[in-house]
């Protein structure tokens, strides 16, 4: 168990280095482009806070801390934990520099595989789940890398590329959208069984859900575009009240990154501009503009339940999909999969769901100051299913229940649709 507790953690910590920050030059670690967005030495020395204090610190006798100011600078929002330094200041933390975050990094990392390799397997069992959630918490931070690059290089009128990719090309356009049957009934979702899941996912337990009709692929830039200039953006009976007012407010006219340059759609990518391609799924709305693009469809957003029922029915696992390790960091045309089957259920896009971000029953959280990992934020928001183009493969789950609140649109998420069959 320590050799491949050790090689997990030593896989984590190197993806983020060697893959995701590679491609970084010195500036690119220390902006901040809006409130939601870390710049990626925060994220560099968060993950690496969080070993040190739930683990080292906590576990270790005569533990010494690598600098006493780092347990307020990168706490992110465990206010049992002591004061934090405010989010929307990140970005103007110029010291300590990246090289001291990577110091950090490498102090860190030889105190856990210390840890690992010297203490009793009794006791490195009794640690292990808390070891495999900093490796998961880090895999979250992964994507959130990812999401806030983008973010921050959208800002650069020259559009800079994060890395040289290109997507495979289309070898046809995308199918007619189609929607499969499913039966209503008694179900169950939730977690259960081994292996590592976050505490929201569970307990498993019975929801009865109503026969309804799900679409076998996401809603693409094309179908997008035909809301946008049906006015889809200038008319209040599409949205709900909060979602008009984030119009009003934002003056949204189309999804994130969505630029038109010469009378043309073109969409900012961790690759640099490209000429929006009409086939792939539409990226970077919020759960307020998929909402209302299925209001205009005459559809709706799935519940959870039924997301997580048809995917299970289905027998659809998460051992396949465009996930982070794909390298492309972009979702991918339903079309250039094998359309005989339901298509982007895992990786591609986060796909918003109809159901807001609460407890299950019986929920409960975990004890002490991990209790603040996920409970705290069941209110406001909505929940996200199957993961994206930039989440690690091994870190998703039929069960992953991801959450933002309506109005963010940062995030790798889409659309997929729904309906009651009445």
């Amino acid at each position: 168990m320590k050799d491949q507790l050790i090689q997990a953690y030593q896989t984590v910590r190197q993806t983020t280095e060697e893959k995701l920050c590679e491609p970084l030059e010195i500036e690119d670690y220390v902006i901040q482009s809006v409130d939601d967005v870390s710049p990626p030495k925060w994220h560099l020395a968060h993950t690496s806070w969080f070993f040190e204090t739930f683990l080292l610190a906590a576990k270790q006798q005569n533990y010494q801390l690598f600098h006493p100011q780092f347990q307020y600078l990168f706490n992110s929002y465990y206010q049992s934990l002591g004061h934090l330094y405010p989010r929307i200041q990140r970005g103007l933390l110029s010291r300590p520099t990246v090289k001291v975050i990577y110091d950090y990094r490498n102090y860190i990392d030889k105190q856990m595989i210390d840890l690992m390799s010297h203490i009793s397997e009794e006791k490195l069992t009794e640690l292990q789940s808390l070891i495999i959630l900093g490796l998961h918490h880090e895999q979250q931070h992964q994507e959130l890398i990812l999401m806030d690059v983008k973010h921050n290089f959208s800002y650069d009128p020259a559009f800079p590329n994060y890395h040289e990719q290109t997507a495979p090309a289309l070898s046809m356009q995308t199918s007619a959208m189609e929607f499969a049957y499913v039966e209503g009934g008694v179900i169950e979702i939730g977690h259960q069984g081994d292996g590592f899941y976050f505490d929201n996912e569970g307990p498993r337990h019975q929801q009865l859900l109503k026969p309804y009709l799900i679409a076998t692929r996401l809603v693409t830039n094309n179908e997008y575009e035909e809301f946008i200039l049906a006015g889809g953006y200038e008319d209040p009976t599409n949205w709900l009240s909060d979602g008009w007012e984030c119009v009003l407010t934002n003056q949204w006219k189309a999804p994130l990154y969505w630029k038109k340059i010469n009378n043309k759609w073109y969409e900012f990518t961790l690759s640099g501009i490209k000429e929006l391609n009409p086939d792939e799924p539409v990226a970077h709305v919020s759960y307020f503009e998929a909402d209302a693009y299925a209001q205009w469809r005459n559809k709706r957003l799935p519940l959870e339940a039924e997301w997580e029922n048809y995917v299970v029915h289905q027998g659809l696992t998460s051992n396949k999909g465009n996930f982070l390790e794909a390298g492309l960091y972009h979702p991918l045309a339903a079309s250039l999969r094998d359309k005989k089957i339901p298509q982007q259920f895992f990786g591609d896009l986060w796909e918003w769901t109809a159901s807001s971000y609460s407890p299950y029953p019986g929920y409960k959280t975990l004890a002490g100051a991990l209790s603040e990992y996920n409970g705290k934020f069941m209110n406001n928001q909505f929940v996200l299913r199957g993961g994206s183009c930039a989440t690690p493969q091994s870190h998703i789950r039929t069960t992953y229940r991801n959450f933002f609140q309506p109005n963010k649109r940062w995030q790798f998420s889409g659309i997929r649709l729904a309906s009651t069959i009445e």
